[in-house]
């Protein structure tokens, strides 16, 4: 079958390049978890306590059951608690079906852009899943947690920088460094914090990144890296150490393929196949109460 205009560039193996392009643009919450593969559909994983082996946080034991010793004294035993989990894998696969006369005739490259379309689709589950896990849906049971006293929209009471630092502090008790993390806000969170920072702080605000659109960084704020996503849930706000609190286990990257119907045209299919696992939920802290839900 002959190509269509505009098929020279999508057609076999570049349309899954293309597609991985589109991807990329659209993802923001994979870009702060670790990448890695799976060759299994179940995933076993371990997370272990956090904190150090001084605390009674761990082990049940006391700082002074390990300083200052006796000399021939014996040492005290302890050992790290270790929590196995299990996990599937998911799929997330959209796709269409174009005619012939539509790919060969329309104004504009019905192809490319149904295949930007569905990428952004499955890019779009994908990070709703990965935000979902890091969260632990707003339903706390592991990560950090703070309900902050006053909303952000409540210029006259609130203190974001505050609620920033015990976020931060929170972390930080856990052994984990916060500085460098990022915040996660959606786009009225981020208004207000904006609004409060100019309007009645009177602060300048830091220059927008260079690169806001790939990887959703836009300031930096209390030793923060802000990213905004309309993913982020209205209310909440999550501070996160990159590359630290989770995974997506990538059982299929996203792949992209057309399969052609002579004479009546190409249905176009997108997915992908994986699962977030949150192995260092105290590298976390979810607030709530951020501003009105």
């Amino acid at each position: 079958m002959a190509d269509y205009p505009g098929m020279a560039e999508i057609r076999g193996i570049d349309i899954d390049k293309l597609a991985k392009g589109f991807a990329d643009e659209e993802i923001i919450m994979k870009k702060y978890v670790t990448v890695s593969p799976t060759s299994a559909r179940e995933i076993r994983w371990y997370s272990k306590t956090s904190g150090f082996l001084d605390s009674t946080d761990t082990t049940g034991i006391t700082a002074s059951e390990i300083a200052n010793r006796d000399q021939l004294g014996l040492p005290t035993y302890v050992e790290q608690n270790w929590t196995r989990d299990n996990s599937h894998v998911g799929k997330y696969i959209v796709e269409c079906f174009l005619s012939d006369e539509d790919i060969k005739d329309s104004d504009i490259d019905v192809l490319a852009s149904h295949i930007k379309d569905l990428t952004r689709a499955v890019a779009h589950q994908v990070d709703t899943r990965i935000w979902d896990v890091i969260t632990e849906s707003r339903s706390v049971s592991n990560i950090n947690t703070y309900a902050i006293d006053h909303e952000w929209d409540d210029a006259t009471t609130t203190n974001p920088v505050s609620h920033a630092l015990i976020a931060k502090r929170l972390i930080r008790d856990y052994g984990y460094d916060p500085e460098g993390a990022v915040l996660f806000l959606n786009p009225s969170e981020h208004q207000y914090l904006i609004s409060w920072l100019i309007s009645t702080k009177g602060s300048s605000i830091p220059q927008f990144a260079s690169e806001k659109v790939v990887s959703g960084k836009v300031m930096e704020f209390c030793g923060l890296n802000v990213v905004v996503s309309t993913i982020v849930t209205k209310d909440y706000a999550v501070v996160m150490i990159p590359n630290k609190a989770a995974t997506w286990k990538q059982f299929t990257p996203i792949t992209a393929r057309t399969m052609p119907d002579p004479g009546l045209g190409q249905k176009v299919r997108v997915w992908e196949e994986g699962e977030c696992i949150l192995h260092d939920p105290k590298a976390v802290c979810l607030l709530s109460n951020v501003g009105p839900s």
